[in-house]
């Protein structure tokens, strides 16, 4: 069993709390020597994951040659959600610290206090200067997401990012693709706009798509 090679090798001392559940994975508070864990399973059995995870993973140079058999899908799935942490934590964007993907299991650095997950964007409740310096964050990460790391997170929303002590963290990683994906422009117009929607709705006077999206592809 996945979850047993990491509590055999020592990278999880004890699994505790779901601290959520979807349709594609679970996630679990767990603890280490190293401190709090988030330990994201991936359910090998869905077929819908599959089929949502098929246009993220099918053009990206970095997992040519991918077995479309579910599981091993899944197992690709898992690996590329951590190498894109670890590009983006690499890089310094804000991301919960990747541990260690095993098979269908992602382990990651937990942000929270006592198995509670710090809120997400979409739940803070942010005054107007508070949103404009998150929002001038989370562009800035966007950039060196596409010009240092060169992947594009490709679902960013207020969904997607969490804030702790005051500070803005990019989660969910899996989707994100190299640049070199065939799709990547699109997915990065569409981060763009949900990020200057979310915010200008926030009150922050945001610039337009147009000179967002240039910023960003300009080295």
């Amino acid at each position: 069993m996945s979850l047993y090679d990491l509590l055999n090798r020592g990278i999880i001392d004890e699994m505790l709390g779901v601290i959520s559940a979807g349709k594609e994975s679970r996630v679990y508070w767990a603890k280490s020597r190293e401190g709090d864990l988030a330990v994201k399973i991936y359910l090998t059995s869905s077929m819908e994951f599959r089929k949502s995870i098929y246009q993220y993973i099918v053009g990206d140079p970095r997992f040519e040659g991918v077995k479309r058999e579910t599981r091993h899908m899944i197992y690709t799935w898992a690996l590329k959600e951590y190498k894109n942490l670890e590009e983006a934590y690499r890089v310094g964007v804000r991301v919960p610290r990747p541990i260690k993907a095993h098979k269908n299991i992602l382990v990651m650095e937990f942000l929270g206090e006592d198995g509670t997950p710090a809120p997400l964007l979409k739940d803070c409740q942010l005054d107007v200067d508070e949103a404009t310096r998150i929002f001038n964050e989370v562009l800035n990460f966007i950039k060196l997401l596409y010009t240092k790391a060169e992947i594009v997170h490709a679902d960013l929303s207020e969904f997607n990012m969490m804030v702790w002590n005051g500070k803005c963290y990019l989660i969910d990683f899996g989707q994100a693709v190299s640049i070199r994906h065939p799709m990547a422009q699109e997915f990065l117009a569409r981060d763009i706009k949900n990020v200057l929607r979310f915010f200008s709705e926030s009150g922050v006077e945001v610039p337009s798509f147009e000179e967002v999206y240039k910023w960003v592809v300009e080295e």
